[in-house]
């Protein structure tokens, strides 16, 4: 069973929490939020891939991206996440997200982000998660921290990598 397959077989209520609800990018309207709607603040825009990088890799290599749209509690769209087997070893999971600018400093970034642990190990129970941010990154790394990841001995090129 590939990567997408096993997301796409989990119950609905794996993909929701308290807070937010992770769901495939299904048609156009979803698209266009991913990739023209859904704004990051500028300082932001060069520490994350942007989401047409993400929805490209999934085109080249549909089964192991899945990239989605995060919804807040009241179904509104506030963010891009792409789940996604770690490059290039395909031996872990990973993820690559933001939340729109609008709606951050709301606790919605850290929730994502607890919800794709969840999502992940639901899919993958026996690989570890790795997440890359650059070293200038210090919300990312702050979060991740605030979600059991650790610093790893190792780079993703120049970037920082943690694991869970």
């Amino acid at each position: 069973m590939t990567f997408r397959e096993k997301l796409e077989a989990l119950s609905p209520s794996e993909w929701e929490n308290e807070k937010v609800h992770i769901k495939a990018i299904v048609n156009q309207d979803e698209l266009i939020y991913a990739t023209y709607d859904c704004q990051l603040n500028e300082e932001q825009r060069d520490l994350v891939n942007p989401s047409w990088f993400e929805i490209g890799r999934a085109y080249l290599n549909r089964d192991d991206n899945y990239p989605c749209i995060i919804y807040n509690e009241a179904m509104t769209p506030i963010g891009f996440i792409n789940l996604k087997k770690w490059i290039p070893t395909k031996t872990h999971c990973s993820w690559s997200y933001y939340i729109d600018k609008d709606f951050q400093g709301k606790g919605y970034g850290y929730a994502a982000a607890e919800l794709a642990v969840k999502i992940l190990k639901a899919a993958e129970p026996e690989m570890t998660i790795k997440l890359a941010t650059e070293e200038c990154n210090l919300k990312a790394q702050n979060l991740y921290s605030a979600l059991g990841f650790k610093l790893l001995p190792e780079l993703d090129g120049d970037d920082l990598v943690f694991g869970l």
